[in-house]
């Protein structure tokens, strides 16, 4: 037979213990409790002060404030993107125009030593030209000339020699006026001094003389020349 004594004090026990099934439902109501406290907070606070019934629309309006934050964010890099882009173009260009430009002072140096040798070569008389000497010398600075010239040109010097052609100021300069009547305005008619670029920028400018009193240029009278 069992002791009656030892059923008190079993039963004793079980009354003290807690219900584990109790104390879990409590520990889940309260969590849940403590996380809606915790979404009306930041949502108070991340509306600007107006706060939310609605746990769900306290968390559309953080959700709206995000997406506008990576809205600004993407514009941002777009933009960052676009400034680095033309920088480096930017970058390219110089480095393109100092590689083609860098020899301009120097070639502009050296047009006067082509001035010259043609000068000297237009200095010789023409009965002295028969002279074998004469002859000669003639052909050697010729081909002084000729090499000068193709040297510069091989680094993007070309010289201009617009006889025949529309004046255009920016490459031509007029030094004096040509009437004829048969011709239309604004012809070069003879060239005192050739000019020169290197790629699009002008070395110096070719001395023209430019036709007056002529009929005017039409598109037509361009276009037969191009």
């Amino acid at each position: 037979m069992s002791d009656p004594n030892e059923h008190q004090e079993k039963a004793a026990e079980n009354q003290q213990k807690p219900d584990s099934t109790q104390a879990q439902t409590a520990s889940g109501d309260q969590f849940l409790g403590g996380l809606e406290e915790e979404i009306s907070a930041a949502a108070k606070q991340n509306a600007d002060g107006e706060g939310f019934a609605n746990p769900l629309e306290a968390l559309a309006a953080e959700n709206s404030k995000q997406e506008a934050e990576i809205t600004d964010l993407k514009d941002r890099l777009l933009r960052s993107a676009a400034e680095m882009e033309n920088l480096r173009r930017r970058t390219q260009k110089d480095i393109a125009d100092a590689r083609s430009f860098s020899i301009s002072n120097f070639a502009r140096d050296l047009l006067g030593v082509a001035d010259n040798l043609l000068r000297a070569m237009e200095a010789v008389p023409q009965e002295s030209r028969e002279d074998e000497g004469i002859k000669t010398l003639l052909e050697g600075v010729g081909m002084t000339e000729r090499e000068l010239g193709n040297t510069l040109e091989k680094h993007g010097v070309k010289k201009l020699d617009p006889k025949g052609e529309k004046f255009d100021p920016n490459f031509h300069q007029a030094m004096f006026e040509v009437q004829n009547p048969e011709v239309p305005n604004n012809t070069v008619m003879e060239v005192v001094q050739a000019g020169y670029v290197i790629g699009e920028r002008v070395l110096r400018p070719a001395m023209v003389g430019v036709a007056k009193g002529g009929p005017k240029r039409t598109a037509q009278t361009e276009a037969s020349e191009a």
